[in-house]
């Protein structure tokens, strides 16, 4: 077993990356880790990736999720979400934990849901991706295999969308295919704190920018 550890005191994250680790050395640590919510596990392919969060990076994700539900209100649609359970796909050794995810067009489905079965159940059709540090492994490929349609990144400065293609590759787009006509990637002031707004004011203004945007009838 090889390891790498990336500590970054500035941000209070750290990264600790295990090589050479089987499909059951690693569901058996996540049964051991389950109850540690603030620890990430990411897997691909016999690497094992550890991050802990930063509070920069949960305050970063409860905005951008708040900010996500207030929008598919605003556009009159239900949501099922499940913050960031374990996704596992053992026949393609891969596993990992969102930031946060969601199902939109297959809300119904996964509505009253207690697991996941890759077997019976869709991808999450959107995925929030905090990056305050970077991961050493590709998550977006990851993403990618699991067939999850639209990945949204933050790093609190920068926002970007994914969008997946039919071969199989994320494209970088301006719109949300799944929230047409918002220029979501211009919420980048509302997801930054101020000292002059709260956040149930900032949640407020969110709306009446979407309002103003939303098409009409």
């Amino acid at each position: 077993m090889n390891l790498i550890a990336r500590p970054d005191s500035r941000i209070g994250e750290q990264r600790l990356l295990l090589h050479d680790i089987c499909w059951d050395e690693y569901v058996a640590l996540g049964e051991i880790l389950k109850d540690r919510p603030a620890l990430r596990m990411t897997y691909d392919r016999g690497n094992l990736e550890f991050m802990t969060t930063s509070p920069e990076h949960e305050r970063l994700k409860k905005r951008l999720s708040s900010i996500l539900e207030a929008l598919a209100d605003e556009f009159g649609r239900e949501i099922a979400t499940a913050g960031n359970m374990t996704f596992r796909r053992e026949d393609l050794d891969r596993g990992l934990e969102p930031d946060d995810c969601f199902w939109i067009a297959h809300e119904r489905a996964m509505r009253a849901c207690k697991d996941w079965d890759p077997t019976r159940d869709p991808p999450p059709d959107l995925i929030v991706e905090i990056e305050i540090s970077r991961s050493a492994l590709n998550r977006l490929g990851m993403f990618a295999t699991l067939g999850v349609p639209e990945v949204w990144r933050c790093d609190g400065e920068h926002f970007h969308i994914h969008v997946l293609q039919p071969s199989g590759e994320y494209q970088e787009v301006k719109d949300s295919p799944i929230f047409p006509g918002i220029p979501i990637v211009e919420i980048i002031p509302f997801l930054q704190e101020d000292e002059t707004r709260g956040y149930l004011a900032m949640l407020r203004a969110f709306r009446e920018w979407v309002q103003q945007h939303l098409p009409k009838s």
